[in-house]
């Protein structure tokens, strides 16, 4: 490749990281400004746990759509479009007068979240491929330092008594601003001219539901211990508020930290042993949540899981983008599957402790991340299998004049 090529390619992998960096910042300024929402919105907490199913209800049903889309405009030009619907979105949820209008406006909000999650996670696929090395797993930790990012501005604003609609408006404006301009270093790619459309609507390919499936179990662990450390820690080994809720924290910090650095252990050991560690890892620290007589080995025991399950989805989402002729298509259907293991995962943990115990939620937590351990084998990815992933994910594509 010549040193112009490498140039752009260098540029475009910059661009779509910070795409992924704003995609994060805007879930992490909604998150923090749930209560101030739920409080306008006049809400209970039963009806805001069920506005909150709508967001991936509307990811779900909107993110095969991603495909035709790129297809349709090109893909810097689709995620230009769909990153700056997903960034105008974020103004919607504090304008909600009642439950009704919350769970409409979260559907539109999740539908241009999943839309642009699938058009920049085909984007990072693509340049992973020209790239030659592995870099999915950092793109997703910029994800989550765009998240904290988002966090700490609403908590800052929360602090402050900044009305939710004030605060929305001003990040809405600045990310899309900015959004609009990463786009610009992107790769430009376009279908050619005797390629067909995707269908609009179309069940995911077998391989992306196997691929999926380790997915499901990866972000169910992480879903379940983000959601629910803080409660097993003050429920069932009776620590303080204070240090339950800096668990929750501190496993974020750690999935974000393992991302950023996985790139370099997938280019060395390769995506099937980075994940089969992961699980290996994962699961010994649910055994030591399960088992742990001592806050101290439970917190170790979140470490654990944090650190194992942090790759696994960006390796999926690299995995399908390599495993046919459509890319987005195959995303899409991966994406789906995430994203319903990210709805279920709170309610079930919820479910079986209360007919249980949270112990017994955390076993479950635990055989899944197992399953990473058994599954691993259906990844193909990192540094040896990138050069052939790039000729069948190129094919039907042509890289736009900048």
């Amino acid at each position: 490749m010549d040193a112009l090529g490498t140039r752009r390619l260098r540029r475009a992998r910059f661009a779509v990281a910070a795409v992924f960096c704003v995609h994060g910042a805007v879930t992490g300024s909604f998150a923090t400004r749930i209560p101030w929402i739920q409080e306008h919105a006049e809400v209970s907490a039963g009806q805001l746990g069920l506005a909150l199913a709508f967001p991936a209800i509307g990811a779900s049903l909107a993110m095969p759509l991603a495909g035709a889309v790129s297809h349709r405009f090109g893909a810097r030009t689709a995620l230009r479009g769909l990153l700056a619907l997903w960034t105008l979105a974020l103004l919607l949820p504090s304008l909600a007068p009642n439950v009704y209008g919350l769970c409409g406006v979260l559907f539109v909000y999740g539908a241009t979240a999943g839309m642009s999650d699938v058009a920049m996670n085909a984007l990072g696929v693509e340049t992973e491929n020209r790239l030659g090395r592995s870099i999915m797993s950092s793109l997703h930790g910029m994800w989550s330092v765009g998240a904290l990012i988002g966090s700490a501005t609403g908590t800052l604003a929360a602090h402050l008594d900044v009305d939710a609609r004030l605060h929305h408006l001003v990040a809405s404006l600045l990310l899309t601003v900015l959004g609009l301009a990463f786009c610009q270093g992107v790769l430009d790619l376009r279908s050619t001219p005797d390629e067909q459309p995707p269908p609009r609507f179309s069940l995911p390919p077998k391989s992306a539901l196997v691929i999926g499936a380790i997915g499901f179990c990866a972000v169910f662990a992480e879903g379940a211990s983000l959601d629910w450390s803080a409660v097993y820690l003050k429920d069932e080994l009776g620590t303080s508020a204070g240090l339950a809720a800096a668990s929750t924290t501190a496993f974020a910090l750690t999935m974000a930290v393992a991302r950023l650095a996985g790139d370099r252990i997938v280019d060395r050991f390769g995506a099937q042993r980075t994940v089969r560690v992961g699980g290996v890892a994962a699961t010994l620290g649910g055994l030591l949540v399960v088992f742990a007589p001592h806050v101290a080995l439970a917190l170790a025991g979140f470490g654990l899981i944090g650190l194992g399950v942090a790759v696994v989805v960006p390796l999926a989402f690299a995995a399908a983008g390599r495993s046919g002729p459509n890319p987005s298509q195959a995303i899409a259907g991966v994406a789906t599957i995430t994203y319903t293991s990210g709805l279920i995962a709170p309610s079930a943990i919820g479910g079986i402790a209360n007919a249980t115990s949270l112990v017994v939620s955390f076993g479950l937590v635990t055989l899944l991340s197992f399953g990473l351990v058994l599954g691993a084998s259906v990844l193909r990815g990192g540094s040896r299998d990138t050069a052939a992933g790039a000729d069948r994910t190129g094919a039907g594509v042509r890289e736009g004049v900048h």
